[in-house]
C-alpha cells in the first residue's frame, strides 16, 4: 500500500472530510458472497497499523456530541473497530453477536441482509436504561444490520447516539432504515 501523508479529519454530519485514503485500503472481491456481489475487502485497512489507527481516530471524532456510555460493536469486524473507538471515547465496549454466541441470558432481533436473514443478540444486563451508545461497524449497506442492533439497544432502554461505519454502500439504500438517526461513514460507494 501506499504511504499517506497526514490527513485533517474533520468530520462533517454525515461523513468525514479528508478520509478518501482510506479507499486505498478497500479491496473489492468479486463474487463475494455470492454471485453478482461486489465485497468490500477491510482487511487490508486493519493490516496497516497507521491506516487502522487513523480510521479508528476517524470514527471516534465523527460522534455526535455529548458523552458516549457504551460502544456497541456488531459482529465481526464491528468487534475490530469498536472496541479501539470505546478505547478513544472513555467509553465501555458491548459485543451484539450472531445467535447462540453469548454465554448469559440475551435479547434478540432478527433481520435481512441483500442476501439472507440473520439475527443478532446482546446481554439483558450490558446497558443500563438511559446509557448513549454509539453503534459501530465496518460497513453500512442494506441498513439491516444496523436497525437490528438499533432495536437491540432500545429494547434494553439504551439511546441510539448514533452510528458510525468506514464504509457506506449508498446505492442500498441503508441510511434510510436508520430512523433519523446520524450516521457517519468514512467513505462512500
Amino acid at each position: 500500500m501506499m504511504e499517506h501523508a497526514p490527513t485533517s479529519l474533520v468530520t462533517v454530519g454525515t461523513g468525514a472530510a479528508g478520509v478518501d485514503w482510506i479507499k486505498d485500503f478497500i479491496r473489492d472481491v468479486p463474487d463475494f458472497p455470492k454471485p453478482g456481489v461486489v465485497y468490500k475487502d477491510i482487511t487490508p485497512l486493519l493490516g496497516d497499523g497507521k491506516a487502522f489507527s487513523r480510521t479508528v481516530d476517524a470514527l471516534a471524532e465523527g460522534v455526535p456530541r455529548g458523552r458516549i456510555d457504551k460502544v456497541v460493536g456488531i459482529e465481526a469486524r464491528g468487534f475490530i473497530l469498536a472496541a479501539p473507538v470505546a478505547l478513544r471515547l472513555g467509553a465501555g465496549f458491548v459485543p451484539v453477536r450472531k445467535a447462540g454466541k453469548l454465554p448469559s441470558s440475551v435479547t434478540s432481533q432478527t433481520y435481512s441482509l441483500e442476501y439472507r436473514s440473520d439475527t443478532l443478540e446482546i446481554h439483558t444486563d450490558a446497558l443500563a436504561a438511559g446509557e448513549r451508545v454509539l453503534i459501530v461497524d465496518d460497513v453500512l449497506a442494506t441498513g439491516g444490520t444496523a436497525a437490528a442492533t438499533t432495536a437491540l439497544v432500545r429494547a434494553l432502554g439504551g439511546e441510539v447516539a448514533g452510528v458510525a461505519c468506514v464504509v457506506e454502500l449508498a446505492f442500498l439504500g441503508g441510511r434510510g432504515k436508520l430512523g433519523g438517526l446520524d450516521a457517519v461513514c468514512l467513505v462512500t460507494y
